[in-house]
């Protein structure tokens, strides 16, 4: 089994920021799903100088909402609708966004990412640069597929109490959490719940955990 990092979320990809590549080709390196997150992982965290920016790297895979798990990874036999991914977190340097359907995999479409991350960082190694400036053409390059977070988890508290007909208690964290399980069971596709809302759970909870309350 993978071991998905706990600095990365993942969820599905409704839309691809352009056209699709035509022309995809197998990839030029072999290696398990679990290598390529080993190094994704390391990448992060050298990217990253604070721990709200830990919970933010985000990969959106094209495999339907109702074939990931409540924990938000999806499961090992899930089919990808098309191998293109999109890797995005917010770093030192702003935020970085990453799309990749170079190759016939979703899989090896992030190890290629998780390696020119690798290479990347290896720029300021060797003293080329001293400002980041290797990242600044992914700067611009917003994964729009997805809703968009919320800027506190008071605002996702509120959203979810709103969502579900209750009364919204400011600060208060045991209501917060019990309106987010509440939200997770109701809007899980696998429960028959809507996709688009259970996207919209997910970023509730990872800004809820970014706040230390899950």
């Amino acid at each position: 089994m993978s071991a998905w990092p706990d600095t990365l979320r993942t969820g599905p990809l409704r839309e691809w920021p352009g056209t699709l590549s035509t022309q995809r080709r197998p990839a030029p390196f072999s290696a398990g799903l679990t290598d390529t997150l080993r190094i994704l992982d390391r990448e992060i965290y050298n990217l990253v100088d604070t721990r709200a920016q830990q919970d933010s790297a985000e990969l959106l895979i094209a495999i339907p909402a109702g074939a990931f798990r409540r924990d938000g990874k999806p499961y090992a036999n899930a089919r990808a609708e098309h191998p293109g991914v999109i890797f995005s977190l917010d770093s030192r340097h702003g935020h970085l966004s990453y799309p990749c359907d170079t190759f016939t995999t979703w899989q090896d479409n992030l190890r290629a990412i998780a390696l020119a991350l690798e290479a990347l960082r290896k720029v300021d190694r060797y003293g080329v640069t001293r400002h980041g400036e290797q990242y600044r053409g992914f700067l611009e390059l917003e994964a729009t597929a997805v809703p968009a977070s919320f800027s506190s988890w008071s605002a996702a508290h509120e959203w979810l109490a709103d969502t579900y007909g209750y009364e919204y208690r400011a600060g208060d964290h045991e209501q917060a959490r019990g309106l987010l399980r509440l939200g997770q069971r109701k809007s899980h596709p696998d429960l028959g719940g809507d996709t688009e809302l259970f996207q919209r759970v997910s970023l509730a909870e990872a800004k809820l955990r970014e706040a230390g309350l899950l």
